[in-house]
């Protein structure tokens, strides 16, 4: 690494100017350059070894070299880079720094009377530009390619698709409730099919079908056979049955069919949207999606907590120079991903709301960075 020009640090301890000199525009290009050949690096490792991996699978089902190419890896790179942007930061952070102070570099610095909280601005500065990129990628671009690159694995390597659901419930329309025992894609019925119509939290109809079956020629079109409606009048109650009858109902079956990750596949606003959809419609199984959702938002605020301890970390120069400061970084980063899926679960299957879940990990490694901020040398 090239070793800083001290002449360039005189120009840190202006009160005035510009609000980055020389010394943060290099210590910037250090550090995303750094980012960026880590990701390079790892993820050119991790496609090697996932291709050997799913090899096999590939070619027992023809999958062609273009669409593995273009489908799935292409969209395959920058979905993990974007899923593990908090481990390349501390790298990235780890590595320059660590290398800044083994080089007396930091001490220099610091010597010209710049603070330690100084010495951060470009480090958060470059934080920001990964978080805005981060939240970029994952929010609208990410999820555009992850519906290609899910679409491949659901036809080359393994089906995610369900094909049957069961105990449906939902809202279909204002105070109008629809349940289904079973459904089945293949041939897009439902079985054992109910539809409930209320008034003043009053039940007035009350439709029972042996099946309903979904026209996949027109939209929100169902076909119900061998039903019965029953009509409630305060007292009075009258019944009618048929053979069949054409209806609309506002549910498709992509509302309860849904495929694994399928979230992944879903732009930001689009995941709102459904979330809010689906909770009017009284559909439980979104707890998946509200943590997407949450999730993107709280993993480029990471950047920021993350690059803190990798300064503090790093920043002070020991005996077991970087090999330490990367060890004990690499513990963290890697403990930070693991708490993230550890909260994430508990939302899942317990009873933390997905919005508190995924900021846990940010709330405590929070308090970790404040600590060693103040341990960091001044």
């Amino acid at each position: 690494m090239r070793k800083i020009d001290w002449k360039i640090l005189k120009e840190i301890g202006l009160p005035k100017g510009k609000f980055l000199k020389r010394l943060d525009w290099y210590i910037i290009k250090k550090f995303l350059g750094t980012y960026v050949f880590a990701i390079a690096l790892i993820i050119s490792i991790a496609v090697v070894f996932d291709f050997n991996e799913k090899m096999d699978r590939f070619m027992s089902h023809e999958a062609p070299w273009n669409a593995i190419v273009f489908d799935y890896y292409l969209n395959f790179i920058p979905y993990f880079a974007n899923l593990f942007s908090p481990l390349f930061v501390f790298i990235a952070v780890i590595f320059f720094t660590s290398k800044l102070a083994e080089n007396s570099e930091i001490i220099a610095m610091f010597s010209t009377g710049m603070s330690f909280k100084r010495m951060l601005r470009p480090y958060m500065v470059s934080a920001a530009i990964i978080a805005i990129v981060t939240f970029s990628l994952g929010s609208y671009v990410i999820p555009r390619g992850s519906v290609t690159r899910i679409n491949f694995e659901d036809k080359y390597y393994k089906p995610r698709k369900a094909n049957t659901a069961r105990n449906i419930q939902l809202e279909v329309d204002s105070n109008v409730i629809a349940y289904i025992e079973r459904f089945e894609d293949y041939s897009k019925t439902g079985y054992r099919f109910s539809l409930d119509k209320f008034r003043d939290k009053q039940l007035v109809s009350h439709l029972t079908a042996r099946s309903i079956t979904y026209d996949t020629a027109s939209i929100h079109k169902w076909t119900i056979k061998d039903y019965m409606i029953r009509e409630m009048d305060g007292m009075k109650e009258s019944i009618t049955k048929g053979d069949r009858i054409d209806t609309t109902l506002f549910m498709e079956p992509a509302d309860f069919l849904i495929m694994k990750n399928q979230q992944e596949m879903l732009t930001s606003p689009q995941l709102s949207e459904y979330i809010d959809r689906q909770r009017q419609r009284g559909f439980a199984n979104i707890k998946e999606f509200e943590i997407e959702y949450h999730k993107r938002i709280a993993m480029s605020f990471a950047s920021f907590i993350l690059t803190l301890i990798g300064v503090s970390l790093s920043s002070k120069k020991t005996k077991g120079g970087m090999g330490l400061h990367l060890g004990i970084g690499l513990a963290l980063s890697f403990s930070y991903i693991l708490f993230q899926t550890i909260a994430s679960t508990f939302a899942v299957n317990g009873n933390v709301p997905p919005v508190i879940a995924v900021w846990i990990p940010n709330v405590l490694y929070t308090f970790i960075a404040f600590y060693l901020y103040k341990k960091a040398p001044k």
